[in-house]
């Protein structure tokens, strides 16, 4: 029998698994677009994971990562719970032991991860300005009509630079319309799209640190051929796609998982079945202090199995399993 270790990311753009084997490598991969509904899209994507498998093998261990990590690692019974940070990092060092700064966007936030001698020595996370993550670059694409799989190679087609400010996603809309009311091509406008984007991220991530090579760039905007361009020409320096670019997240919790289960013996995986489980969440506010904590619930089955967001503990009922370590 075949033993696997699955890495789940749950972010508020795309829900990712990762399925690999004792050898580290990547068996099976699937990108779910979560919509709103991480529950949904998790027991999706756990349904399908099943029913792709064709010979026998066994779930030795899961870990948990993205936004909704915690909601994960209730349902399926996660041996691991870690931030993206560290899920990212771990998964760069396995495809590439000595990198040394990782360039990360995403649908909803984008980061920099600084590596120094195997270990996260610095990082910055934008959770804030639309202007430097991937929705920017699939809303200017859906206005200008343009298939977002093809916007990188618009802007390779550019021949006269265009400037357009990327300090602000309203900002750099305004300028966009304003570039194509003037005559502007679409090509080169879509390059300054891409340069705004590069040099918006570089500003607000970048700014301070030593950005050295070997240079890995991750997230679902890794496959924009017009981004990587941008930041070759910004930085003058070569960036490496890593096979896996657009699920490194959930590929970083599977390495944890298999490493944390070596350590205890066994994992705690609720198995297939939980997919047949109806799963909600709902939350309400605490009147017990002034605090008034939001406090989340989530019930599989009517019943309550967690519950997290109270300062004072009063109500989590999290098992000591699932909470998140340190990195």
């Amino acid at each position: 029998m075949n033993t696997y270790y699955l890495g789940i990311d749950v972010g508020s753009v795309s829900t990712n698994l990762v399925l690999i084997d004792e050898e580290c490598k990547v068996s099976e991969k699937l990108y779910i677009r979560t919509q709103g509904q991480p529950i949904k899209a998790l027991k999706e994507g756990l349904k399908t994971l099943k029913l792709g498998m064709k010979e026998s093998y066994r779930i030795n261990g899961v870990g948990t990562t993205g936004s909704g990590r915690q909601l994960a690692a209730v349902m399926v019974g996660a041996d691991i719970m870690k931030n993206e940070i560290t899920t990212h990092a771990v998964a760069a060092l396995e495809y590439c032991s000595d990198v040394r700064t990782i360039l990360e966007i995403g649908g909803q936030d984008s980061k920099i991860i600084i590596i120094r001698d195997g270990v996260v020595y610095d990082f910055a996370m934008n959770t804030v300005c639309a202007a430097g993550t991937g929705s920017f670059l699939d809303r200017q694409a859906s206005r200008l009509n343009i298939p977002i799989q093809q916007f990188g190679e618009y802007a390779l087609k550019s021949t006269t630079p265009v400037r357009i400010a990327g300090r602000c996603a309203v900002f750099a809309e305004s300028d966009m319309i304003h570039k194509q009311q003037t005559g502007q091509n679409t090509e080169d406008i879509i390059n300054g799209l891409c340069e705004a984007l590069v040099r918006n991220y570089l500003n607000n991530l970048g700014k301070g640190k030593e950005i050295v090579e070997p240079i890995l760039f991750q997230g679902g905007v890794a496959a924009n051929v017009g981004i990587i361009a941008a930041f070759e020409r910004q930085l003058e320096k070569k960036i490496i796609i890593p096979e896996y670019f657009d699920v490194m997240g959930a590929l970083g919790a599977a390495v944890l998982a298999k490493e944390e289960v070596r350590k205890k013996g066994s994992t705690d995986f609720y198995g297939f079945e939980l997919v047949d489980r109806e799963y909600k969440a709902k939350s309400f506010e605490c009147q017990d202090c002034s605090n008034m904590c939001e406090v989340v619930e989530i019930l599989s089955d009517n019943q309550p199995i967690a519950r997290w967001g109270d300062r004072c503990g009063k109500w989590n009922i999290v098992s000591t399993s699932k909470q998140e370590t340190s990195a």
